[in-house]
Formats: C-alpha cells, sequence, structure tokens
C-alpha cells in the first residue's frame, strides 16, 4: 500500500463514529482506500465514483452556527470545500478550498481542524450523479469574519443556527448535515 493510502487510514483513524451509519461508512470507506480503487477525481468530473472530498464547515462556536452556502451545481445548501487531488493531504485541500472559494482574509481569520471530524459517502444529485466521499473538517471562525465567496461556485450563503439546520427541510441541504451538526453539539467545547 502507498504512503498516500496509509496516511488516509491513520486519519480515518481519529474519527470517532457518531452512530451506527458513520460505523458502516468509515468501515466501507478503509475498504475502499485498501482497494486498489481509484481515491481520487480524474479529468472527468464525475469519475471515478467515489472519490474523495474535504469539506471545510466554518463554526461560530460562541453563535452555535454553521456557514452555508447556496451552490449552484447541486442546487443544495452545503459547506465550502472540494476534491481532494491525487496524493494531496485532504487538511491541505481544505486550507486550499478556504482560499479558493471565501478568499484569503477568510482563511486567514480562520482555524482548521488538523483531522475530520465526521466522514459520509453520498451519491450526488444530477445527471451524472456519483458517489462523494466526504472528510468534514470543523473550521473555527465567526459570523463577523472577511468573506469574499466565490460567486461562480455559490449563489448566496448564510450562517444558520444548529437548531435552524436541525428543523431544516433535508432536501434542501447536503443529505448528512443534520447529523454532522448533532455530532458537533456533542464534541468537546461544543
Amino acid at each position: 500500500m502507498n504512503k498516500s493510502r496509509t496516511k488516509l487510514l491513520e486519519l480515518l483513524r481519529s474519527i470517532v463514529p457518531y452512530d451506527d451509519d458513520e460505523k458502516r461508512v468509515l468501515t466501507e470507506v478503509r475498504a475502499w482506500i485498501r482497494s486498489d480503487a481509484e481515491l481520487y477525481r480524474g479529468d472527468q468530473p464525475d469519475e471515478p465514483s467515489p472519490h474523495l472530498v474535504a469539506y471545510v464547515v466554518l463554526v461560530d462556536r460562541r453563535r452555535q452556527t454553521v456557514l452555508l452556502f447556496d451552490h449552484r451545481k447541486s442546487g443544495l445548501w452545503l459547506p465550502a470545500g472540494g476534491h481532494v487531488e491525487r496524493g494531496e493531504d485532504p487538511a491541505a485541500t481544505a486550507a486550499r478550498e478556504l482560499i479558493e472559494e471565501l478568499g484569503l482574509a477568510a482563511a486567514k481569520a480562520a482555524v482548521i481542524a488538523s483531522v475530520p471530524l465526521f466522514v459520509t459517502a453520498n451519491q450526488t444529485r444530477g445527471a451524472h450523479g456519483h458517489v462523494d466521499v466526504s472528510l468534514w473538517y470543523v473550521v473555527d471562525g465567526s459570523e463577523d469574519m472577511p468573506m469574499m465567496p466565490d460567486p461562480r461556485e455559490f449563489r448566496g450563503w448564510a450562517w444558520r443556527s444548529f437548531e435552524e439546520v436541525l428543523g431544516a427541510d433535508a432536501d434542501t441541504m447536503d443529505p448528512q448535515i443534520k447529523r454532522f451538526v448533532a455530532k458537533l453539539r456533542g464534541s468537546v467545547g461544543f
């Protein structure tokens, strides 16, 4: 097994499953990483399926809010994030996506967790659906921090309280965001 796959498996060991669903996903993702399957998105945007993604979820701890974006391509409210490049450390992806999608000032004002809090594997929407294996990184930020969201990626953005997310229509957001927020609320420091 190559160094990149070994590092990913070590990273997954740091994730304490929230529930039986996350425990199952962790088992499946570990098996996928140990296989010979391609882990990274190729030239075709939807292939191979699955492929690795890093979400960066900005959290204002004081206000108990998360930052979500009205994503143009998916039509859903999602955290910022993007595809992990071949051989790239997912934490480096999180840092890169924070700069690309929110601007340098936001990246300088935020602190990205060194390991993801959550892992999911979901079928995407659209004509060319595929499975994204997503590592969810918590990013400490503030509703007052400067941001310049990329208008090519997002129609809008909003800070949502944990309660708003937990009570929202599930069809308007990432299908796992409610579980993420529930896990986040139960985490140390929240």
